[in-house]
């Protein structure tokens, strides 16, 4: 599978008040390995940056102001873009500026050309409720090295998006288990032979008080979590008087 990892800068945070995008950086993935196959894109906006985001991304109105226009790029974004999954953080942020400025040029959306959208700070939300999620916490709780970032850049963000994005899924492939035959030698796994497990007797080790309070704790803290719907709690015996 091939995705795209997304991120821009812009002139501010409202695309429909008229902020534009001044870079765009994506990080191809290809079954979940880095490609090198990057693209990096600095855009003149037509317009000042706000104070606020000059602040954050440190990109002067100077220096945009001999790089091509978002019409010179979209093509080339367009074709980089096209069939992939694309994985951004806040994805409605920059889907958002993306379309407005497809919009302008009558090409349409991004959900038109690409297949589909992982946001990531909603997977980060569902994994880490009631914490911290930018970025920035997310690379400090997943051990991925951020000491590069004092500003915001697209390319950098988008780098670390996809070292975030690979250690929050890490081992989902291990859950897929191909079950059909194969006619390569390679790719063949030898047949385990069958082990009757009734002949041993297996230990059952029981949890002390301590244990069981904090695997009480963990639960109510789930159950919490998933506002009240997780299936213990649906399928818990009706109280009798």
């Amino acid at each position: 599978m091939r995705q795209i990892v997304l991120d821009t800068e812009t002139t501010g945070l409202s695309a429909e008040t008229g902020d534009r995008i001044i870079e765009v950086g994506c990080v191809e993935l290809f079954n979940r390995k880095l490609t090198g196959n990057n693209l990096h894109l600095y855009i003149n906006p037509e317009r000042n940056s706000d104070e606020g985001a000059l602040r954050v991304h440190g990109i002067s109105d100077e220096f945009l102001r001999d790089k091509p226009k978002f019409a010179a790029i979209a093509d080339q974004l367009l074709a980089y873009l096209s069939g992939a999954e694309l994985i951004i953080h806040n994805a409605p942020f920059d889907i958002g500026f993306l379309n407005k400025e497809l919009e302008r040029l009558g090409r349409g959306k991004v959900a038109e050309h690409v297949a589909g959208v992982i946001d990531t700070l909603v997977m980060a939300k569902e994994m880490f409720p009631g914490k911290r999620n930018s970025l920035d916490a997310l690379c400090g709780r997943l051990e991925v090295d951020n000491s590069g970032r004092t500003l915001h850049g697209a390319l950098l963000d988008a780098e670390l998006l996809a070292d975030v994005y690979i250690n929050m899924t890490r081992g989902q492939n291990a859950l897929v288990i191909d079950t059909a035959p194969s006619d390569d030698p390679q790719t063949q796994v030898l047949a385990a032979p069958a082990v009757d497990l009734r002949q041993y007797q297996l230990p059952v080790v029981q949890g002390n008080a301590a244990e069981l309070a904090a695997h009480a704790a963990v639960l109510v803290d789930l159950d919490k979590a998933c506002k009240g719907k997780t299936v213990w709690r649906r399928h818990e015996p009706a109280e009798t008087a």
